[in-house]
């Protein structure tokens, strides 16, 4: 079994975690809505695009009945 002779030093250890982090979501505007939306997803008024691809009932017509 590998064992290792020396012990790595902190700043090894951490310039080697370095890489690892957290990234920024894609974010973009949707063509029709103007909408700000993370990329590869569905704004919040249904449109992936510029086209409709869920078609969301309205408060107005949920109310009725």
């Amino acid at each position: 079994m590998a064992v290792q002779k020396k012990r790595k030093t902190r700043s090894r250890r951490d310039m080697r975690r370095s890489q690892i982090k957290a990234k920024k979501p894609s974010i973009t505007n949707d063509e029709v809505t103007g909408e700000t939306h993370i990329r590869h997803t569905i704004s919040p008024q249904g449109f992936y695009r510029g086209k409709r691809v869920i078609a969301f009932k309205e408060k107005e017509q949920l109310e009725e009945e």
